[in-house]
């Protein structure tokens, strides 16, 4: 079994420290191991942004976690928030949450968004297409509601991408309940996979398997809030939190197993053990593990040329580290990790690559932003 490399400390080049603003940014110019660059404010005034999607005509879109969907056109947030989206129950860490597009958005106007409803049993997560028309939602429905209810409003998870495939891939976290992320009878502790419609696709992994629910590709996670493309080799990569100690980065394989709770690298909040198991037979080991947690969360493989020599490697928003952290990968092997923005002590939500090459951050805040990585001219 391969087995990884466990990154406690980073003895790699940081980002000089620096004040912060209430929002937990600030201009700056700053150096790293491969290039220099300056973050920049695109827009600020939003309320704990959690995810931003690009338009075919360079506007872009962000979710706030309170319920609200907003458009940024040329530098500027509209103060008006989009209309129709769906009611959330916007509490603790559930709320609005990611958003993508359609990849014929341009020709059908098709989005889709991840939100906490409510519902008989507490709230679940569900997933909501809908058609923009650059003012306005309409035609709202939705399209996948996950069986994953709890009266816990956190452990989400909730993010969502179009695969190389065309296929829908969908994280649901365990929702507080340990049990349910190595059952197959409910979609707690899962990644979904679904037509863009929501409808099953015929080759799903346990389509067939009794007791088994159909929309399930992955299974045995625990908070996943980091799903990407890698565009240069087509996996999928995700990452999760663990609980004290152990969040992963993991490459997505049809109908793997990861693990949690079984087999686990961290432990419990207050100290005590959850499984001296850190393997098994037939359970994925991560890509890379980390002890102690640093909250990864939006996920992005850089592809652009406004930073060539960065070009493959991995970036991640850190919440509870507050950084911005870039992995280099041989293959699927990490084998260098530079942690950047360490001094902002901003939450990173998302991470997005812009179609103009550039590196987009959220920021978790009630004061919070978008911000653009340029390099340094």
């Amino acid at each position: 079994m391969r087995l990884p490399v466990i990154f406690t400390v980073v003895a790699l080049a940081i980002v000089v420290a620096f004040g912060a603003l209430n929002s937990g940014w600030m201009h700056s110019d700053t150096n790293t191991e491969e290039h220099s660059f300056r973050i920049l404010t695109v827009a600020s005034g939003l309320e704990f942004p959690w995810s931003l999607a690009f338009l075919p005509d360079g506007s872009m879109l962000v979710t706030e976690r309170p319920g609200r969907l907003r458009v940024i056109r040329d530098g500027a947030l509209d103060p008006r928030p989009i209309p129709g989206v769906p009611h959330v129950r916007a509490r603790e860490q559930g709320g609005l949450m990611d958003i993508a597009l359609h990849p014929k958005f341009a020709e059908n106007r098709l989005l889709y968004l991840t939100y906490l409803k409510a519902e008989p049993g507490g709230a679940t997560i569900a997933l909501a297409r809908a058609t923009f028309d650059g003012v306005s939602l309409s035609n709202v429905q939705d399209i996948f509601v996950a069986d994953a209810a709890d009266r816990s409003d956190g452990n989400a998870g909730s993010r969502v991408l179009f695969g190389p495939d065309g296929m829908l891939y969908m994280s649901v976290g365990d929702r507080h309940d340990r049990k349910r992320p190595q059952s197959l009878s409910d979609h707690a502790g899962k990644i979904v996979r679904l037509r863009d419609d929501g409808s099953i696709p015929d080759d799903n992994p346990f389509v067939n398997q009794a007791g088994a629910r159909p929309e399930i590709y992955a299974y045995g996670v625990r908070n996943p809030q980091g799903l990407a493309v890698n565009p240069l080799t087509g996996d999928i990569l995700e990452t999760e939190h663990g609980p004290q100690g152990g969040d992963e980065l993991n490459l997505l394989r049809r109908g793997a197993n990861y693990g949690w709770p079984a087999i686990t690298y961290g432990q419990n909040y207050d100290g005590t053990v959850i499984t001296n198991e850190t393997a098994r037979p037939g359970m994925e080991q991560p890509l890379a593990y980390w002890v102690p947690s640093f909250g990864p969360s939006g996920l992005v493989i850089y592809t652009g040329n406004k930073f060539p020599k960065w070009r493959g490697n991995v970036f991640l928003g850190a919440m509870a580290g507050t950084h911005l952290r870039r992995l280099v990968l041989e293959g699927t092997r990490v084998v260098q990790q530079e942690l950047l923005l360490r001094g902002l002590g901003a939450r990173i939500r998302d991470v997005r690559q812009g179609p103009d090459g550039f590196l987009y951050l959220l920021n978790d805040s009630p004061h919070g932003s978008v911000r653009r990585l340029e390099p340094e001219p």
